[in-house]
């Protein structure tokens, strides 16, 4: 049974785990009760074995998420309470990305702020043709500290540092054009795309999918030579796997493969 909490749905079907942020009171802002209750959740699909796929979506009817909670910058409590707070922000991008499973933003509306950078956290972005995307903290006083990594990771810098100075917004079909999203779909259509690249997801060998994902993010910010390296350590141990020896046997076969995991 998936674990309840009381800003998100997570339920998990078919090896697909979706983590449905739900506070529309606030839009999902990224409050610390909703930072805490991610923290859980992404760590609960981590650790089941049953899950080989998570899914970020909302339920909201027209936003992601607007991002961080403005109530929290301005409340009246100890300034070092605010910046455990704020760690809370690289601790999540961090476990999505250790989390050795692939892991998809499902996005149908506004991802603003912070939740624009935890949708550049997830691994793909399927993106209605309702979703923007912005910056748009310097507009109130504010700028996107935590998530300009992941902007600058994901971005053109140019274009990184004009949306984070200007606070405008992107529309689907710019942030697709950017790269940010890897497709756009009519609104429509949006919840059966996401099943089917989760499914097709979720059917791939959970094992070299764990040592592929851990190996891209290990070698994120290496040294040209000191990545060689180490992915050419990350080849030689895919193949002593059973799974390897059986994909490529699948292929040759012409029949589906049959995932051992080890």
């Amino acid at each position: 049974m998936s674990p309840s909490f009381d800003t998100l749905r997570l339920t998990v079907d078919a090896g697909v785990a979706t983590i449905a942020l739900d506070e529309p009171d606030s839009r999902n802002a990224l409050s610390d009760a909703v930072m805490a209750d991610l923290l859980a959740a992404f760590a609960a699909a981590r650790d089941d074995d049953a899950v080989r796929c998570v899914v970020l979506a909302s339920t909201h009817p027209t936003t992601f998420s607007a991002g961080g909670n403005l109530g929290g910058f301005a409340s009246d409590v100890p300034l070092a309470h605010k910046h455990v707070a704020n760690g809370r922000f690289p601790e999540l991008f961090t476990l999505i990305g250790e989390l050795g499973k692939p892991v998809i933003a499902a996005v149908d509306g506004h991802c603003l702020a912070g939740a624009f950078g935890l949708a550049l956290a997830c691994d793909l972005i399927i993106a209605s043709d309702a979703a923007t995307f912005g910056t748009p903290e310097i507009n109130v006083g504010v700028f996107p500290f935590m998530i300009a990594v992941l902007i600058y990771r994901n971005l053109p810098r140019k274009k990184a540092t004009e949306l984070m100075l200007m606070g405008d917004r992107l529309d689907a079909r710019a942030a697709e054009r950017l790269g940010i999203v890897n497709v756009v779909v009519p609104r429509e259509d949006h919840a059966a795309t996401v099943r089917e690249w989760a499914g097709r997801l979720a059917a791939k060998s959970p094992l070299l999918m764990k040592l592929g994902r851990d190996a891209l993010w290990r070698q994120n910010d290496l040294a040209a030579e000191d990545a060689w390296d180490f992915l050419r350590a990350q080849l030689t141990i895919a193949f002593a796997t059973d799974d390897m020896q059986e994909g490529v046997a699948a292929f040759f076969e012409k029949r589906e493969p049959v995932w051992n995991g080890r």
